[in-house]
C-alpha cells in the first residue's frame, strides 16, 4: 500500500469509513470550508499561480510558502464559479499536504482521489477531480527548480 502523508492518510481513511450519503456530506461541508485555505491580505509567497486552465470551469491560484525547515504551506483561491468536488478537494489537499516538503508533494500518487471522493464521482467529473493536487505538484516543482 502506498504511503501517503500522515495528514492526507488521516483523511483518506476517514473518507474511506463512510457511507456513500455521508461522504457527499463531508465533502459539501468541505467544499464550504475551502476558503479557510484562500491567501490572507498581505501575505506574501514564493510562488504564486493564478490562471484559468481548460480543465477547471474558472480561475484558480495556487500561492505557496516555503518555510524555513523545506515544509511547504499552501494557499489557494478559487473563483466563484469553480465546483463543489473542486472546492471540497482544494480543502483535502490543503489540510492534507500542509507543512510536507516539496518532493513529498511530488510524490503524492493521485490514486487517492477516488479513496476519498468514491469511484462514482470520479467516472462522472473524470479528469477535473486531479485539477488541483496536479497544479500543486507543478507550485512544487517549480520550487525545486529554482533551489537548484
Amino acid at each position: 500500500m502506498q504511503a501517503y502523508p500522515a495528514a492526507l492518510d488521516e483523511l483518506i481513511v476517514f473518507f474511506e469509513s463512510l457511507p456513500e450519503g455521508e461522504r457527499r456530506e463531508n465533502l459539501i461541508d468541505l467544499a464550504a470550508q475551502a476558503a479557510k485555505h484562500a491567501p490572507k491580505e498581505g501575505e506574501s509567497f514564493d510562488l504564486e499561480d493564478v490562471r484559468k486552465d481548460a480543465e477547471c470551469t474558472d480561475t484558480v491560484g495556487v500561492h505557496v510558502r516555503r518555510g524555513e525547515d523545506g515544509s511547504l504551506r499552501f494557499a489557494i483561491s478559487l473563483g466563484p464559479k469553480v465546483q463543489t468536488l473542486t472546492r471540497a478537494l482544494t480543502t483535502i489537499l490543503c489540510r492534507g499536504l500542509d507543512r510536507c516538503t516539496a518532493q513529498q508533494v511530488i510524490d503524492v500518487p493521485q490514486d487517492f482521489v477516488p479513496r476519498i471522493i468514491g469511484a462514482e464521482l470520479v467516472r462522472l467529473r473524470s479528469q477535473t477531480v486531479y485539477y488541483v493536487l496536479g497544479r500543486m505538484k507543478q507550485a512544487a516543482r517549480a520550487l525545486l527548480a529554482g533551489q537548484s
